[in-house]
């Protein structure tokens, strides 16, 4: 199945602790009234359910934030509030991701019960200097016990993990590879660290209290990863993303094939279609100014914009490359009325063809393994 589907995206913005690598729309409070916070994300469901009346969802996600901090009482409400307004589908992909902290590992059940069948954890690394440097509140111990406790509670789940850290080694790195290898299910994530405008690493770095391995050295990492995770079974489908096939994250491939999604909550982002218009909507960022906005009005979006066909064809190449399986000519029709030779800078093209970063046949064009490796500049010649 290669269609995008229909998704839908709740942000929970809260958080016990801003990691120093995020710059996530997450927010430290104190205290909250939840009961609010529930009656805003349905009533926001609610608003959007008109103009996507019909539609079945094949996937929800709860980001953040840290959404596994609700409680599943308010993951309950959305699930049977998505039931009222829309078809779910049967097989449908309700992901919710978590910090593998024994707290937030006990409400696991309370999470199942509520109707979520897929958990992403947060874990980041299995070592605990790594942890520390990472600003993580959870130690590599208790990291193991939550993917135990998630592969108890759930048929899929998934964790994270970034790499190319200060100080890492391929030696190491293959180390803590097998390791994640022996704990994972069918799915695994792993991103290599980046540095962000905005973050407290983003100021750390500038400052010189660190440095990241070199470019010969990140590239090695991400080719061992790569080949570990193949010979494991678990193939890269995007970039940072590899699952046995037919576990992929549906939700997160609705992203990637440029579909349809709702996105609920502060600052979560949406692309819609609409009278063969892609509509971009935009949530207030600020939490309590969301909140405010949709008890006022019954929603917190603060822009809803149609895209140019240029501006979509744009959005939809760097979305569709990520994807090991590329993008098929019949979406390049569909977003940017015409086919890629015709639309893309062709100099850039053929370059990139001759120097085999990516390949263009009657069906599909496709980044190489060295094309994913290096996107951005790809992406830059195929848009010049």
């Amino acid at each position: 199945m290669t269609e995008p589907g229909f998704g839908l995206y709740v942000h929970w913005p809260f958080c016990r602790k801003k990691c120093p690598y995020c710059d996530f729309n997450s927010h430290v409070r104190d205290q909250f009234d939840e009961a609010r916070w529930r009656a805003a994300l349905l009533a926001e469901l609610d608003h959007y359910a008109e103009p996507t009346a019909g539609r079945t969802v094949a996937s929800i996600f709860f980001g953040g934030g840290t959404p596994s901090l609700m409680a599943p009482e308010t993951t309950a409400a959305v699930i049977e509030r998505v039931r009222r307004n829309w078809r779910l589908a049967e097989d449908a992909e309700i992901t919710l991701e978590a910090n593998p902290t024994s707290v937030e590992a006990g409400r696991f059940r309370g999470f199942r019960a509520a109707g979520v069948n897929r958990v992403s954890l947060g874990i980041q690394a299995l070592d605990d200097p790594a942890l520390h440097f990472l600003g993580r509140a959870h130690s590599a111990d208790e990291a193991r016990g939550a993917i135990a406790v998630a592969a108890r509670s759930f048929d899929r789940y998934s964790f994270d993990l970034i790499y190319a850290r200060p100080g890492q080694s391929l030696a190491s790195w293959a180390q803590e590879l097998a390791t994640a290898l022996d704990l994972a299910g069918d799915h695994l994530s792993l991103y290599q660290l980046t540095i962000e405008p905005g973050t407290a690493f983003h100021t750390a770095h500038a400052r010189g209290d660190f440095a990241l391995p070199d470019d010969d050295l990140a590239g090695a990492l991400y080719e061992l990863t790569q080949e570990r995770l193949d010979a494991a079974g678990l193939p890269a489908y995007e970039i940072s993303n590899h699952a046995r096939p037919g576990h992929e994250s549906r939700h997160n491939l609705t992203y990637w094939r440029y579909g349809d999604y709702v996105g609920v909550g502060p600052g979560a982002h949406g692309r819609l279609t609409a009278d063969g218009a892609k509509l971009a909507t935009r949530q207030r960022k600020a939490p309590e100014a969301w909140l405010a906005a949709v008890e006022a009005a019954g929603h917190g979006t603060e822009e809803v914009t149609p895209l140019a066909r240029d501006q979509r064809g744009e959005e939809m190449l760097m979305m569709g490359l990520r994807l090991a399986e590329g993008i098929p000519r019949a979406r390049f029709r569909d977003h940017w009325g015409a086919e890629p030779e015709s639309v893309l800078a062709p100099d850039g093209l053929a370059r990139l063809i001759e120097g085999g970063f990516v390949t263009l046949d009657t069906d599909r064009l496709r980044a190489t393994a060295a094309g994913l490796q290096r996107l951005n500049a790809v992406l830059r010649l195929l848009l010049a």
